[in-house]
């Protein structure tokens, strides 16, 4: 009973801000006020942040709020090391960071093209994993359809851009990402990949809604 009340209370307020409640039900930001602001992001980012610019940059769009805004503090306070990134965050105030986050889990996704080729070897992983090598199956925390978890900060990577989700695995995979929190369980999956699966993945990502 305690499960199911708390599933319903992570339901709720999600729902009456995608009806168009005010505030953020996560990072408690007015997306309103974030699309003013996000107007510097569609550079890098594309309109309503779905990319176009370079795949090498991630879409935001549908992004969930938390994790935007953990990553945006993380770039700010010198976690997440990215020149640019750190610049833009620099001079983010805690109210512009909780409204850009709520500006871009409210904008709809526009979902990208898998490769053929990449299917066969990406969907057993995203989908079952590889018990032998102590692979836990990408659906477990990012859902059958690639939408993450908002209120867990499991972020959204169906239709990510293949190159940045490439970059990064690797990322993890080297150690360079994933020292703490959440990003500790992607380190320890990221391990045990090829470059073959990673370019898999990252393509079959792409194509995923």
């Amino acid at each position: 009973m305690k499960r199911v009340l708390l599933a319903l209370a992570l339901c709720v307020p999600v729902a009456a801000f995608a009806e168009g409640a005010a505030q953020d039900p996560f990072v408690k930001g007015d997306a309103a006020a974030g699309a003013t602001k996000a107007a510097v992001c569609g550079a890098c980012h594309g309109a309503g942040g779905n990319g176009g610019v370079n795949p090498e940059w991630p879409k935001l769009a549908a992004q969930g709020s938390k994790y935007v805004h953990n990553q945006l503090v993380a770039f700010k306070g010198g976690k997440r090391a990215n020149p640019v990134m750190a610049g833009q965050a620099a001079a983010l105030s805690d109210q512009d960071m909780a409204d850009l986050s709520a500006y871009f889990a409210a904008q709809p996704a526009v979902p990208g093209v898998a490769s053929e080729a990449s299917v066969p070897v990406a969907q057993k992983l995203y989908r079952a994993g590889d018990a032998a090598r102590g692979l836990a199956a990408c659906s477990a925390c990012h859902g059958p359809t690639g939408a993450g978890n908002p209120a867990a900060a499991y972020p959204h990577i169906g239709g990510q851009n293949s190159g940045y989700v490439a970059t990064q695995l690797r990322a993890y995979r080297a150690g360079e990402r994933g020292k703490e929190g959440n990003g500790l369980m992607m380190a320890a999956v990221a391990k045990h990949l090829t470059d073959a699966e990673i370019d898999a993945l990252s393509s079959y990502l792409s194509g995923l809604q």
